[in-house]
């Protein structure tokens, strides 16, 4: 990834940071963009100023991009900022996400406004602010960040798992599916590939640790490098090529893993 200049979003910790610091360590510029700035800002480990020095230390480029993603105004400068201190944005992860657990029908409004916001409306925007650059200079790279929850669960009858309560996250997923397979069918031949990487099972980053129900204990946890280097893959591939995918890492990455709950074999 020489010579590339990718914008991560959700780079203050979990997938979004291991991908940022994989990118990095591939030789890409970084432009880490999330809420966090500094440590002991949130409740979670995790900030922008670790990661950038993590980066640099190991003498990568990097430059925080602070925003906060569920803001509209935010938004609109996140791309702007990033060339303005890097050049042209060539690589696009939209990664950030939240999932407020729960039956659908007792989902707040402000917290379901607050999850398409941030997982649908935000990585849209980006996108569109991005992209059209990619499309003129002719490459470009677009990964965005699913979920199995995306999918529909096999049944009636349903299996425990698919009342865990992430209808609404789902949700956010599957637009974020169409998005990847519609925008990669608009610029296809442009030499922008456009795709979605999903974890084929649990990652024990900081906010799954805090909220999800799910643990080592009921599901099975993927290799700890599996999220970077199947984002590698699929961003490193040649402009205009290997588009239109949404994959999951163990299974993009021909590894073996156990079925569990939100198993692809049980949904469809």
């Amino acid at each position: 990834m020489d010579g590339r200049v990718a914008l991560v979003t959700g780079a203050s910790r979990g997938i979004g940071q291991y991908i940022a610091e994989r990118f990095a360590a591939e030789g890409a510029a970084l432009a880490l963009v999330a809420r966090t700035v500094t440590p002991g800002a949130s409740a979670l480990p995790g900030s922008l100023e670790e990661v950038v020095e993590r980066i640099r230390a190991k003498g990568g480029r990097a430059e925080a991009v602070p925003a906060d993603l569920t803001d509209p105004a935010d938004v609109e400068t996140i791309v702007e900022r990033a060339e303005a201190t890097l050049g042209p944005v060539d690589t696009l992860v939209n990664n950030a996400g939240v999932n407020f657990y729960g039956p659908a029908l007792e989902i707040p409004p402000r917290r379901y406004a607050l999850m398409f916001q941030m997982m649908v409306h935000t990585p849209f925007r980006l996108c569109q602010l991005a992209v059209p650059g990619m499309v003129e200079r002719g490459r470009g790279w677009v990964l965005n960040i699913t979920s199995k929850q995306a999918r529909h669960p096999l049944g009636p009858p349903y299996p425990d798992w698919a009342s865990d309560g992430c209808t609404p996250y789902g949700m956010c997923k599957a637009a974020l599916d169409r998005l990847t397979t519609g925008l990669a069918a608009e610029v296809h031949g442009s030499g922008v590939n456009v795709n979605a990487l999903g974890t084929s099972g649990l990652v024990m980053t900081p906010g799954v640790a805090v909220v999800s129900p799910h643990t080592p204990d009921t599901a099975p946890v993927e290799d700890d490098d599996a999220m970077a280097t199947a984002a590698l893959e699929l961003c490193g591939a040649p402009p205009g090529t290997g588009t239109g995918r949404i994959g999951y890492s163990m299974e993009l990455l021909g590894r073996p893993f156990p079925e569990g709950p939100w198993s692809l074999a049980a949904t469809f």
